[in-house]
């Protein structure tokens, strides 16, 4: 079975502004993903962890989810759309599970609705360029390699560097499939949600069970920055992934798969 037929065993579903995949039943994990990717960068997951009802939003600006209407959106801004997806779904009792960015949107959504996240797992996550001097810097650096590239480009050119060399070709496969399915004007929204985020600052704010896991491999969110993150919750484990880049629910689902249900009972 191939890439496309595999993700298509998890058909995008509809509600109001959001798009998504779901499966399974129990304990309803919500799969929130990096800058890079959508809902079947969850492919993985969907196909094989158990036991749980999975929920891969599809971020918006992403897939087939609107576009946010602020043209520079904050954490909060996807935290509020967050909310009221969850909401439709009649979801208060939630496990985030998020990936580079989509850790940012968790720790935003936690601080603000800590009532309804039971715990969370974030892996790489993306602290934001909130609280460096150089954020505008970072931020049209970023713009300015979207434009340059455009989807097709940036898959080809910063796919390699998001997994490690000994991953299996099969995450190089998924990674380069979903970056070049961005639709520029979300990435663009997305990145000035990075630029504006202080993930340390919302981390202090939820006072729950966190487990943070980083890639001893993973060179955009490298593990002096995740250890920093895990420090700034009050309730957090911190685990490194031996021989891992920056997209491990791709490059180790299993070891990923097997952390997910030691940490969340089924």
């Amino acid at each position: 079975m191939d890439l496309e037929q595999r993700i298509a065993r998890f058909p995008r579903r509809q509600s109001k502004s959001i798009s998504y995949r779901e499966t399974g039943a129990g304990q309803a994990l919500v799969l929130l993903h990096g800058i890079g990717s959508s809902s079947a960068g969850w492919l993985c997951q969907l196909e094989s962890l158990a036991g749980y009802r999975l929920i891969a939003w599809d971020a918006p600006g992403y897939g087939e989810s609107e576009f946010l209407s602020a043209a520079t959106p904050r954490p909060a801004d996807y935290a509020q759309a967050l909310h009221e997806f969850l909401d439709r779904l009649l979801l208060k009792d939630v496990v985030l599970v998020g990936n580079s960015l989509g850790c940012l949107m968790a720790a935003a959504y936690a601080a603000a609705h800590p009532e309804r996240v039971r715990s969370m797992v974030l892996l790489g996550p993306a602290g934001g360029y909130g609280g460096l001097p150089d954020k505008d810097q970072k931020l049209r650096g970023r713009l300015e390699e979207l434009d340059r590239l455009g989807p097709e480009g940036l898959a080809e050119q910063r796919s390699p560097t998001l997994i490690a060399k000994g991953s299996p070709p099969f995450a190089l496969e998924l990674v380069r499939w979903s970056q070049r399915r961005i639709r520029p004007q979300g990435f663009r929204q997305a990145l000035h949600c990075l630029a504006q985020g202080r993930l340390a600052e919302d981390a202090r704010r939820f006072p729950k069970k966190v487990l943070v896991a980083c890639g001893d491999e993973d060179v955009i969110t490298p593990e002096t920055g995740c250890k920093a993150i895990a420090a700034a919750f009050p309730r957090a484990e911190y685990r490194t992934l031996a021989g891992v880049g920056h997209a491990p629910q791709i490059e180790a689902a299993e070891t990923v798969n097997e952390l997910i249900a030691q940490f969340v009972p089924r």
